[in-house]
C-alpha cells in the first residue's frame, strides 16, 4: 500500500543555516492533526553526492519513537523539505485506492494504538521498527467511506 523510509540520513546535529535552502521537519513539528509552525522549521544546508529524498505533499509522517505513535499527512511543504531519521515516510504506492488522510485517521485510531503499545520495543526509549510499521493491520474502505471518515474526523477536529 505504501513505501516506508526514514527521514533524511543526517550525521550529527543539523546545523541551522539561516536563509538555508533546506527545510527540516523534527518530531517536534508533527502532531496528528499536521505540521506545526510551517514557516519556523529549521532551516540548513545539506551537502553530498546523492539528492535527498524531498517530502511530497500527501506523504505521511509517523512518529517512531517516544510513548506517543501516530501519523500526520504533510501538506503545504515550504519548498525543499526533509525530515529526520526519527520519522518514517509512508508514500503510498496507488494513488485513489487509500486517501492518505484515511490513512492517518486509521493508524492514529484506538485498536492500530494498542498494537504499537504491544509492538514497541526498547527499555529507556520506545521506538517502532520498519517491519511493525508495515505489518500494521489496515482495512481499507471504498473511496467514498474513506472521504467521509476523513470529513468527520475534521469536523470533530473542529470542534473540540
Amino acid at each position: 500500500m505504501a513505501d516506508i523510509r526514514q527521514g533524511h540520513p543526517f550525521r550529527g546535529a543539523i546545523t541551522e543555516t539561516p536563509g538555508g535552502y533546506v527545510a527540516v521537519v523534527q518530531m517536534k513539528d508533527v502532531s496528528p492533526t499536521g505540521l506545526k509552525n510551517r514557516d519556523e522549521l529549521v532551516r540548513t544546508e545539506i551537502r553530498g553526492r546523492k539528492e535527498p529524498d524531498w517530502l511530497q505533499e500527501g506523504d505521511l509522517l509517523f512518529t517512531a519513537r517516544g510513548a506517543s505513535n501516530y501519523a500526520c499527512v504533510v501538506t503545504g511543504l515550504p519548498g525543499r523539505t526533509v525530515c529526520t531519521p526519527h520519522l518514517y515516510v509512508l508514500r503510498l504506492k496507488q494513488h485513489g485506492q487509500v486517501l492518505p488522510e484515511f490513512l492517518a485517521w486509521q493508524l492514529n485510531q484506538g485498536p492500530v494504538q494498542r498494537y504499537w503499545a504491544q509492538a514497541a520495543e526498547g527499555s529507556s526509549q520506545l521506538s517502532i521498527r520498519k517491519p511493525v510499521l508495515e505489518a500494521v493491520p489496515i482495512r481499507v474502505l471504498p473511496i467514498a467511506k474513506q472521504q467521509a471518515v476523513v470529513a468527520l474526523a475534521k469536523l470533530a477536529a473542529v470542534e473540540q
